[in-house]
């Protein structure tokens, strides 16, 4: 799917709204720029991988809760991203029943630290989710950080993907677009 096809797939969803599409996951170069991020720096045993199916790529693996582990990631690779000029993010996605979350970094802050925001799937059905840049909250090392700062969109470096919350076993996330998002929202249910 090129970039103007995803635009249209996302586009029942975000009519109205002004659409950035930030990676073209039917695209295996894209994809590829997702590398995995898990538990296992910590001593877990968790695995994930993105890749490549038609249409899109599956975020898969399996979670594991042995050796204080309980998550699964993939980042895109550090780059600088301005998204100041955006609402938020919106992806199309076909799940598993199982909560995930979008992950944000910032270009400067310390290891660790990102800003997250949950949204729940149902099994097997496509789905877009928009989730505005005001509903991620500042996490470290998976435990929230009250009272920290907003989230600084003009020195965004990563985006990612992740699973955990105790949900131990296989899980797939199908992701066909990845977009920002600027505007009006046609009737979608934020996350």
């Amino acid at each position: 799917m090129n970039g103007s096809a995803l635009s249209l797939a996302l586009a029942p969803a975000l009519r109205g709204a002004r659409v950035r599409v930030l990676h073209d996951l039917s695209d295996a170069a894209q994809a590829a720029a997702f590398h995995p991020a898990d538990d296992v720096v910590m001593g877990g045993r968790s695995s994930s991988r993105l890749e490549p199916r038609a249409g899109g790529a599956a975020f898969a693996g399996q979670l594991s809760l042995a050796n204080g582990g309980g998550f699964a990631a993939v980042r895109t690779r550090p780059a600088r991203l301005d998204l100041s000029a955006f609402d938020g993010l919106a992806l199309r996605v076909r799940g598993d029943g199982k909560r995930y979350r979008l992950e944000l970094r910032v270009q400067g802050e310390a290891e660790g630290l990102g800003w997250q925001a949950a949204f729940d799937t149902a099994a097997g059905e496509w789905m877009t989710v928009a989730v505005p840049f005001s509903s991620f909250a500042a996490v470290w090392r998976g435990r929230e950080l009250p009272g920290a700062e907003r989230l600084d969109t003009r020195r965004l470096s990563t985006l990612g993907l992740l699973v955990a919350d105790r949900q131990a076993g296989p899980f797939a996330l199908e992701v066909a677009a990845l977009a920002a998002f600027a505007g009006a929202l046609d009737g979608l249910r934020l996350a």
